[in-house]
């Protein structure tokens, strides 16, 4: 398609993760951008990957969630207000995402994963010490609660950028 071609705007309904209910939404060529941006850049984080319990450092899945923040506000700046008219447009859902679903998570777990962190050993390995922290097995399952509401909005995106 060429960059003059502009992408036809159809109406459709997609369910929203943690709550937020569904969004009655028609994509313009911008929304459709923004969409597959964040599209991309969730689909292959933590944030739709799963973190098996043999595998991977908590305080990186932290890090790789907290990163969504700086992405999704760097794309909605990038593709401008005109993707944020209501509460029925992706910078809406976007945000609401990040503030509703996110930002409960790491508020939670990052202070408690760092207060560990602190009393480290220094003959263990960062592994080693997560492994042993009695709060790893409760941190895991409610990043699988938020990697599957993620999958949610994932597949949201897919819908509103025309791949899915």
């Amino acid at each position: 398609m060429s960059p003059k071609e502009k992408i036809k705007a159809t109406k459709f309904t997609v369910g929203l993760p943690f709550s937020l209910g569904s969004l009655e939404f028609e994509a313009d060529d911008a929304q459709q951008k923004a969409a597959w941006a964040l599209y991309v850049e969730l689909s292959t984080r933590i944030a739709a990957q799963p973190l098996h319990d043999d595998e991977g450092i908590l305080r990186e899945a932290l890090t790789s969630l907290y990163n969504v923040f700086g992405i999704t506000r760097q794309i909605l700046r990038e593709a401008g207000p005109e993707i944020a008219k209501g509460p029925q447009s992706l910078g809406f859902v976007a945000i609401e995402v990040l503030n509703k679903g996110l930002r409960p998570f790491l508020a939670k777990w990052h202070p408690m994963l760092k207060s560990y962190e602190e009393r480290k050993p220094h003959d263990k390995t960062t592994f080693e010490h997560e492994r042993a922290w009695d709060q790893a097995a409760q941190f895991r399952l409610e990043l699988e609660q938020v990697r599957t509401q993620m999958l949610i909005y994932v597949a949201a995106l897919a819908k509103i950028s025309g791949i899915g």
